[in-house]
C-alpha cells in the first residue's frame, strides 16, 4: 500500500476496500472485501522530494496541543505507547519537536527496533517562549542534545520551528549554515523548516537551503497559513516542483473538527488528491485512532485513484 493471521496491513485493507467500510465515529465496522491496490496503502513509501528520505505516506505527529515541553500524549501519560503502537501499524516516520518534549518517548519507544527501519524527524525552537529557557544556543548544540535524549547517533531530519516572518531566511542565516554542515558530516540526513504563515511559506519556497518543509493545509482554512486553501495551494505546488519534500500537518484542523468524521474524510482527500504532499501527519492521542485513520487514508487513496 484462508483468514488465519492477518496482518494489520492486510486488516486496514479488508476495512477498506469496497463499499463494505461504514465509520461511526471512532469505530470501524467493515465486511469482508477483496485485497486493494497497493497505490492505496496508507503505510506505503515514498520520498520526501530530493532528500533522499523514504519513509512512510502515513506518520505521527506527537505534538497536538504541545509547547513548553509537553503535548496532549506527554501530559496524558501515553507518549511511550502511542509511538510504540504506531510502529507496530506500520508508521515509519515520527515527527517529534524540543517544544513537545517527547524525545524520550520515543527513544524508549522505539529502542529496540533496527534504526534504520524508521524516520525521526525533530525541530528547533528559536524564537521567544515555547521551551523553558531563555538562551537559544547554535544549532549544532541543540542537535547533540537531541541525539542525547532521542539516544540515536544520527537525526533524518531537522527542521527550524514555526517560522513566521518573510525575512525569516535572513534572521536564521547562522542556524542554516550550522544545520548545512551537519548534513555535511551526517549528522542530520536533511534540514528545513516548519512555517506558521502564507509569506513564510512563501520564503520558503525561494530557498535552496530548505530540504523538507511543514505546511498547513486542509479544505476549510482551519488553522491555515490563509483561511483561502486556494492561496496556499499554489505556493505548495511551487514547493513540490522545485524538489522540496512536502509534509501535510494540520489536516484535521488542529483538532478542529476531529469529531466530524465527514470533515475528516474531505481533508484527507483533498490533501491526498493535490499531488503535490509527500506525506501527511497526524497527531494520534490513542492507539485506536491510528488503525481509524490508516483505513480512512486508504480510502481516501482509492478514490482518488479512481480518478
Amino acid at each position: 500500500m484462508g483468514k488465519k493471521n492477518l496482518t494489520r496491513r492486510q486488516f486496514v485493507a479488508t476495512l477498506t476496500a469496497g463499499a463494505g467500510t461504514l465509520f461511526l465515529g471512532n469505530i470501524i465496522r467493515a465486511v469482508p472485501a477483496p485485497k486493494i491496490p497497493n497505490q492505496v496503502d496508507p503505510f506505503q513509501i515514498i520520498t520526501l522530494g530530493n532528500s533522499g528520505i523514504k519513509t512512510t505516506l502515513l506518520g505521527l505527529g506527537t505534538g497536538f496541543n504541545g509547547g513548553n515541553r509537553s503535548s496532549a500524549i506527554t501530559r496524558a501519560g501515553v507518549a511511550e505507547s502511542v509511538i510504540s503502537y504506531a510502529y507496530s501499524a506500520g508508521i515509519r516516520f515520527f515527527d517529534c519537536a524540543d517544544t513537545y518534549g517527547t524525545h524520550p518517548y520515543a527513544a524508549k519507544a522505539l529502542k529496540n527496533l533496527p534504526r534504520d527501519k524508521y524516520t525521526l524527524s525533530s525541530k528547533i525552537w528559536a524564537s521567544g517562549g515555547g521551551i523553558p529557557e531563555q538562551e537559544r544556543p547554535d544549532a549544532d548544540i541543540v542537535v547533540d542534545r537531541f541525539r542525547k535524549e532521542l539516544n540515536t547517533d544520527y537525526l533524518d531530519l531537522v527542521q527550524i520551528h514555526c517560522m513566521t516572518n518573510a525575512t525569516w531566511t535572513d534572521e536564521q542565516k547562522k542556524q542554516m549554515d550550522i544545520l548545512e554542515n551537519l548534513k555535511a558530516r551526517g549528522v542530520i540526513r536533511a534540514h528545513g523548516v516548519s512555517v506558521h504563515s502564507l509569506q513564510a511559506m512563501e520564503a520558503a519556497a525561494e530557498s535552496q537551503w530548505v530540504d523538507v518543509i511543514h505546511v498547513r493545509i486542509n479544505p476549510f482554512g482551519a488553522a491555515m497559513d490563509s483561511k483561502d486553501p486556494e492561496k496556499v495551494i499554489p505556493v505548495i505546488k511551487k514547493l513540490h516542483d522545485s524538489g522540496k519534500g512536502v509534509i501535510g500537518m494540520k489536516l484535521i484542523g488542529n483538532g478542529d473538527f476531529k469529531n466530524d468524521s465527514e470533515k475528516i474524510d474531505q481533508s484527507l482527500k483533498y490533501v491526498l488528491g493535490l499531488e503535490t504532499v509527500d506525506m501527511i501527519i497526524v497527531g494520534f492521542e490513542r492507539p485506536d485512532q491510528i488503525d481509524n485513520y490508516a483505513a480512512r487514508v486508504a480510502n481516501a487513496l482509492k478514490l482518488c485513484w479512481k480518478k
